[in-house]
């Protein structure tokens, strides 16, 4: 027979036990039996982290993207958690990074970005070689006619190349720059001084005089050589431009010069960036 009891208050008789109705225990204002609540009642934001236990939560409970970024504190994620093949199983580049693409680095324990620009290696960035293909007697201030990048077989030009006119030599970059000349030389007359030369200007204007060599034969009728060296710090690319000088004390005596050999020449190599 069913029957309902329809009251304001129902009060407990013993202050200890509280109420029991069917089954479930009511005590001060709380229900007091285990597991009597089920889940499918609990609305959103009604169990807040204060009333979670430690390690209440199962992980096979959670699905994709149910944690986002906002819910992992700062450092959270440690080295130890990262796989192995973080780098590796990544996509592969296939040429040099530009200089804008960006690396992390440790800078004393802080992680910071830094641009491929600031860290690429050394290495030669430009090579080049050219040589005068025809040789003249008499001295040359500068030489300024029949020059030739080298086209020998087997030669290879690194980046982009030198640039000449009149003999005056632009480079295509700024950078720190090692220049040689070399020239060979036969003379008419014995211990007649050949006197070769490098020059640069910084003005596009003014040349000065940065390194020479001597080529002094014992005997006349006789083949010699000579080389001179200077470290260009190119600073502008119109202004800092260089020439190269061959002076004769006998105005018989011949520059040796060839199109298929670097008898006489000159060799440009980029060191660094300036």
């Amino acid at each position: 027979m069913a029957s309902e009891i329809k009251v304001d208050t129902i009060s407990e008789k013993t202050s200890a036990n509280g109420v029991t109705i069917d089954g479930v225990s009511l005590k001060d204002s709380k229900i007091a039996t285990a597991n009597s609540i089920d889940s499918d009642a609990y609305v959103d934001g009604s169990i807040d982290a204060v009333h979670l236990s430690a390690n209440s939560v199962d992980s096979d409970a959670y699905v994709d993207g149910s944690i986002d970024t906002a819910h992992i504190g700062a450092t959270q994620v440690t080295g130890a958690k990262l796989n192995t093949d973080v780098i590796s199983a990544q996509t592969a580049l296939a040429s040099e990074p530009a200089d804008t693409d960006e690396f992390m680095v440790s800078d004393a324990g802080v992680l910071k970005r830094i641009d491929y620009s600031l860290i690429k290696g050394g290495g030669l960035a430009n090579a080049d070689q050219w040589r005068v293909t025809t040789s003249f007697t008499g001295s040359a201030a500068p030489i300024a006619s029949n020059w030739e990048q080298n086209d020998s077989t087997g030669f290879g030009a690194l980046g982009s190349a030198m640039t000449e006119s009149s003999g005056i030599f632009t480079f295509p970059s700024t950078g720190y720059w090692l220049v040689i000349f070399k020239a060979s030389c036969t003379q008419t007359a014995a211990s007649a001084n050949n006197n070769i030369r490098i020059q640069i200007t910084t003005d596009n204007s003014s040349y000065s005089l940065v390194d020479n060599s001597y080529i002094t034969p014992e005997d006349s009728n006789r083949y010699e050589s000579a080389s001179c060296f200077f470290l260009f710090d190119v600073t502008s690319t119109s202004l800092c431009k260089v020439r190269f000088d061959v002076s004769m004390d006998n105005t018989g005596n011949t520059v040796v010069c060839s199109s298929t050999a670097q008898s006489t020449g000159s060799t440009f190599l980029r060191l660094a960036d300036t």
